[in-house]
């Protein structure tokens, strides 16, 4: 009798309730991994990032276990991995509840009931499932502050001990031409940075947060300078740490602001997830009916600077370059860069979501259509769509003197902080005195912001007057 093990979004050995479930109840374990081509975002940082973590669990693994590899269509891949393992009579898996993972999990539960193998199905990566947390037994909620004043008092999961010696697992290898397939496509890969993948470098992570930078995190999070947020969002995307491993080291740190704050941006990722399965088309249409029919302007051109980060609005320019070079945004200037391409560029929130998911090293569909759907007013609990973000006013408040712009917009470095917010305000004496020349060396704005505003606001409400 042969058990599966499928990991996914899960990779990691400790607090993996599949796992542990897999491993107590199973005399033989097969540890699994698929790959499905249809699913990359070829030479993309989220699909490097990814894969590096996915190769390196491997490596580790592959040291005293094994992990198989299979590529191709889910089932397909499965139904190979059951003609080759015929005494297979358990799969284990930890379920995804959105998206594509939904679909694809739906599939694999009418194909395994074809094949009489019993499901063991564990809801692994949220503090709080979908289901859990609502305004009544139907009923999703709709808005944060309530949705949070129930999700802070309910009791959360402890960690999950697992116990990989209670079973035998696998090692022979299954499909060795698919290992060479895996060992090939890894070298399309970035050289991997070891320090920085897997379950000790997650731990790492989150120690050295707690134990640094929780106690200001609630005054200074919102300032991309200081960095002193987690940056435990790759490491939750990929599953090399789990919620509950994170919410147990956080309950064990002393009262503070921070702390709290802390706790309510893991309720912020629970809030998203419920958002994500009670509208499950909202990576395509707006959740709010009155802002399906924007008319967005979707200037191609305009678009393009802004991915490149040559829009001539500093703060904004730093925040996407940080993107295309590190794979990683501050949360502020995610909110930021999304308000500006869709209420000053009038370019369609799908286009910058989009973008966000080739580029993020820890993409998360459901906070980042949730994020995207928030900027541009069309989704749950979204901020009004008159209430737009000022992209000037936004750098002098949260990068007063204008270092985290320095860094990331060298052309501007010698300017004081007198200029370096709207540099083509400085008079030609100043441009060529800090040897900078707008519209030269560093681009005029290519949108004004305030006859932008106008438009915009003439849009949503036009948007709206159309409803059926």
């Amino acid at each position: 009798m042969t058990s599966v093990m499928w990991f996914r979004k899960d990779l990691r050995l400790s607090d993996n309730k599949a796992l542990a479930k897999a491993c107590a109840e199973s005399d033989e374990l097969i540890l699994f991994f698929q790959v499905n081509p249809k699913q990359f975002i070829e030479g993309s940082p989220n699909h490097q990032a990814f894969f590096s973590s996915l190769a390196y669990f491997k490596k580790q693994l592959d040291q005293h276990l094994h992990l198989q590899i299979h590529f191709g269509n889910p089932i397909d891949s499965l139904n190979t991995l059951i003609g080759v393992v015929p005494s297979i009579t358990d799969i284990y898996f930890n379920t995804d509840e959105t998206g594509y993972g939904a679909k694809r999990d739906q599939q694999a539960r009418n194909f395994f009931k074809e094949k009489n193998i019993t499901i063991h199905e564990s809801r692994d990566g949220y503090l709080h499932g979908a289901e859990e947390i609502k305004r009544n037994r139907t009923d999703y909620y709709k808005v944060y502050t309530p949705y949070y004043k129930k999700w802070i008092e309910k009791p959360k999961e402890a960690p999950i001990r697992v116990n990989l010696d209670q079973v035998t697992v696998k090692q022979e290898i299954l499909f060795e031409a698919e290992e060479k397939k895996f060992t090939k496509f890894l070298k399309t890969l970035p050289k991997l940075d070891e320090k920085v993948l897997g379950e000790k470098a997650a731990k790492i992570r989150l120690n050295d947060f707690l134990e640094h930078n929780l106690t200001y995190y609630e005054q200074q999070r919102d300032l991309p300078e200081s960095n002193i947020t987690s940056h435990l969002s790759r490491y939750l995307r990929t599953g090399e740490i789990s919620v509950r491993t994170i919410w147990k080291a956080l309950q064990e740190t002393s009262t503070s602001k921070g702390k709290k704050t802390f706790e309510k941006e893991l309720c912020w990722r629970d809030f998203y997830h419920m958002i994500y399965v009670a509208f499950p088309n909202q990576k395509e249409e707006s959740i709010q009916k009155n802002y399906r029919n924007i008319e967005w302007e979707n200037n191609r051109e305009l678009f393009k600077k802004w991915q490149k980060g040559q829009t001539g609005y500093p703060i904004i320019d730093a925040a996407m370059r940080q993107l295309n070079q590190t794979g990683w945004m501050h949360n502020r200037l995610r909110m930021i860069t999304a308000s500006f391409l869709t209420k000053d560029l009038l370019i369609d929130w799908r286009w910058g979501e989009k973008y966000f998911q080739q580029m993020l090293h820890d993409y998360d569909p459901a906070s980042n259509i949730g994020g995207w759907q928030w900027a541009a007013s069309t989704g749950t609990d979204a901020v009004p769509y008159f209430r737009i973000f000022n992209p000037t006013i936004q750098s002098e408040k949260f990068d007063k003197d204008g270092n985290f712009i320095r860094e990331f917009v060298p052309e501007l470095r010698a300017l004081p902080p007198k200029w370096i917010h709207q540099p083509e305000n400085m008079p030609i004496v100043q441009q060529k005195e800090y040897d900078v020349m707008i519209g030269k060396d560093y681009p005029c704005p290519i949108v004004n912001h305030k006859e932008q505003r106008k438009v915009l606001l003439a849009k949503y409400e036009s948007s709206k007057e159309n409803v059926q």
